[in-house]
């Protein structure tokens, strides 16, 4: 697998958003910045990481394992693998640009997003399933879904 480490993404969105992310919305976050990255660079890879589809949503098993000790607390700094991103790398500019887009979404409204129909989980979740991989190339195709479904994209966004 391409892409930084887990642990260095990770991190850094844990410190863009002052360590106030449990579990599921620094699943959501690192999900949506591997969407975007993906889309913008070929379906090459943001993180070193799989998806998997969940009951609630793409979920990082390493990720989740890694953190799932602090359940629906905010998680500290376990990410002892972590490096320092490149200031002028484009992950660096994905993550910058998908925390700043995020961060302050509500959880419900992250599940809405990366639950959104014409996205990779609806695609490969089937209930009570686990191991599901969501395919590198669903993830860049999520991206693009984005543009052909714009409207029903923006929706999200717009309801309550």
């Amino acid at each position: 697998m391409t892409g930084v480490r887990l642990d260095t993404a990770s991190k850094y969105i844990c410190e863009k958003s002052g360590w106030r992310l449990s579990n599921l919305p620094l699943q959501k976050i690192l999900y949506l910045a591997q969407v975007e990255y993906a889309g913008k660079f070929e379906g090459n890879r943001l993180v070193d990481t799989a998806f998997e589809a969940w009951d609630y949503g793409p979920v990082s098993p390493n990720l989740y394992h890694k953190v799932k000790m602090f359940g629906a607390e905010p998680v500290r700094n376990v990410f002892y693998d972590a490096l320092r991103l490149r200031e002028s790398s484009q992950r660096k500019q994905v993550l910058d640009h998908v925390c700043d887009k995020y961060l302050s979404v509500r959880p419900g409204k992250l599940i809405k997003l990366t639950h959104w129909d014409w996205g990779a989980w609806a695609k490969k979740y089937e209930p009570g399933l686990k191991n599901t991989l969501i395919a590198d190339r669903d993830i860049a195709e999520e991206y693009r879904n984005r543009t052909i479904f714009k409207r029903e994209w923006q929706q999200i966004f717009a309801d309550r």
